[in-house]
């Protein structure tokens, strides 16, 4: 894909032969099969789940995901909010944070309609998991404000989520040299601000029609696909 954004069209045996024959190699995700899956707080405030699994069935920015990880950061953690089209997969809203407290995710959410309100409307659902930020009463009562419907998983469940959970482990392999180099929360934000423009902008995917997710939604709207050089 990168190839051919730059105007090389080459068959990708051919790439695998010249990478073997160079040693080249591209970093690859593992499965993780002892990943505990993150238990939900139950309160009398979870939402149904609208979305059911069906992420990109409904186009973009109809279904946006959201959630909460953990960053490594000096023998401590940084905490990171995002929120992502669950059909273009782009991440539309992020928020790094020292604490934990629930202003972090709001900001998310603020962020978000200042940024792409004009794109949403009255059926765009959020969805997030079942844990304490967003069974909160600003939360819910913000998502009210702003117009936005919400949706939960099925508790402990990682699978209705999945695309968002897939975008925390990739960020995390593919930054995994740079986050042991962090020593303050100022590296730890630049870093996550270079990859995050990276992702959106320069981060071809084959489900995305070869494109960047900020390309495939252009896509998407206009019918236009991008001319390769």
């Amino acid at each position: 894909m990168r190839l051919l954004h730059i105007g090389i069209r080459m068959n990708p045996k051919k790439i695998r032969r010249l990478m073997r024959k160079y040693k080249l190699f591209c970093p690859i995700r593992k499965a993780n099969p002892y990943r505990r899956l993150q238990r939900a707080i139950r309160t009398n405030n979870t939402a149904e789940n609208l979305v059911n699994r069906e992420f990109e069935a409904h186009g973009p920015r109809s279904i946006l995901l959201t959630d909460i990880t953990y960053i490594p950061l000096g023998g401590a953690h940084c905490f990171l909010s995002t929120i992502l089209d669950a059909c273009t997969k782009q991440v539309l809203s992020y928020t790094l944070s020292q604490s934990l407290e629930v202003d972090f995710v709001l900001e998310t959410v603020e962020k978000l309609v200042k940024t792409h309100g004009v794109s949403l409307n009255s059926s765009t659902i959020l969805h997030s998991d079942q844990s304490c930020h967003y069974t909160c009463v600003k939360f819910i009562q913000l998502l009210k404000d702003s117009a936005l419907r919400q949706s939960m998983s099925r508790k402990g469940n990682c699978w209705d989520n999945a695309p968002q959970e897939s975008f925390f482990g990739h960020m995390k392999d593919e930054l995994s040299r740079e986050i042991r180099s962090w020593y303050s929360f100022a590296d730890a934000q630049r870093s996550i601000d270079n990859w995050i423009d990276y992702y959106n902008n320069d981060r071809y995917q084959w489900d995305l029609a070869k494109l960047s997710p900020n390309e495939y939604y252009i896509y998407l709207t206009t019918g236009a696909y991008p001319r390769f050089p």
